[in-house]
């Protein structure tokens, strides 16, 4: 199976280097027409350059469509703007990758809470504003792929990244949602959590670790959950060659009777409240109040 996006368009942003770059080249490959947005800022978001129209150009070198953007995925009239404009030159958007971020890593000791707040402006809130501006677009057309980028920080923590942690977990929250609101029209929405040297984490990577995990290797899941055939409400995990799902799991619980529902009650219990024999996925949030309504009748009858 070969798996190519003729007649498809995308938009990847944070694409003037490291992983978004890589994506867009592979796209472009496939037959793509590629919207490269980049401001072309420093890893902590300062400053600009033309990163974006570099990558155009070693597009256009290989024979393929794109332009450059330099909009910022922060300013919501900007992104409707892009949008637009690509609607006007290509027809429609068929994909969207979510890449764009910046790092301002402090312990939340040091950090400010103008730092936390940019960093999740840029990667939650900047990731809602392309969805959106593309949204009823990929309604319209009863098609749409899109990918948000999370990360390991935000699935599990990290020492120094409170303000990364929430935005990325925020990011996989948001994709559960759209997966669920996007199905009857053919919109699937996925996350992916990469693991590259990158800009972003080459004075963090060891060398020979930086070297490893190159973008290459993440690009064919990132290219996978926005094909065709991709699945849908997933959190994938990529990084030198190796590929792995992430799960937000459910414990089948304990209901307690009225007279023990105390914190001395919840206590007594723990361990089986924690127990993860026969926990499972929720394909929704409705799933918990169910298996709540479940166990208290089990509990009365």
């Amino acid at each position: 199976m070969t798996i190519s996006f003729e007649d498809k368009v995308a938009i990847v942003t944070g694409a003037g280097g490291g992983l978004g770059r890589a994506y867009a080249l592979d796209l472009a490959k496939r037959g793509a027409k590629v919207v490269v947005n980049d401001l072309g800022g420093a890893r902590d978001g300062t400053g600009s350059s033309d990163a974006a129209a570099k990558v155009v150009e070693e597009i256009e070198a290989a024979g393929g469509t794109a332009m450059a953007n330099g909009g910022s995925v922060t300013d919501e009239e900007q992104m409707v703007e892009m949008v637009a404009k690509t609607k006007e030159a290509w027809g429609g958007v068929h994909v969207v990758i979510n890449n764009a971020g910046i790092l301002r890593d402090k312990s939340f000791a040091k950090m400010t809470m103008d730092d936390f707040r940019l960093v999740v402006e840029v990667h939650l809130n900047g990731s809602a504003n392309v969805t959106k501006a593309v949204w009823e677009t990929m309604r319209e057309q009863a098609y749409g792929r899109l990918l948000m980028t999370a990360s390991s920080t935000g699935l599990f923590g990290n020492f120094g990244q409170a303000n990364y942690g929430a935005a990325k977990l925020g990011l996989a929250g948001l994709t559960k949602t759209l997966a669920i609101e996007g199905a009857k029209y053919n919109i699937k929405c996925n996350t992916l959590a990469p693991i590259a040297g990158t800009r972003m984490t080459e004075d963090i990577m060891p060398p020979e670790m930086f070297q490893a995990l190159s973008p290459d290797n993440v690009v064919p899941a990132a290219v996978y959950l926005v094909a065709e055939d991709a699945p849908t409400n997933m959190i994938v995990g990529a990084g030198g060659g190796f590929f792995h799902a992430s799960y937000v799991t459910h414990t089948q619980g304990v209901a307690l009777p009225e007279g023990e529902r105390t914190a001395e009650g919840v206590a007594a219990v723990w361990d089986e409240i924690i127990d993860r024999s026969g926990e499972f996925v929720p394909q929704s949030g409705a799933e918990q109040g169910m298996q709540a309504m479940k166990k208290l009748q089990a509990l009365a009858g």
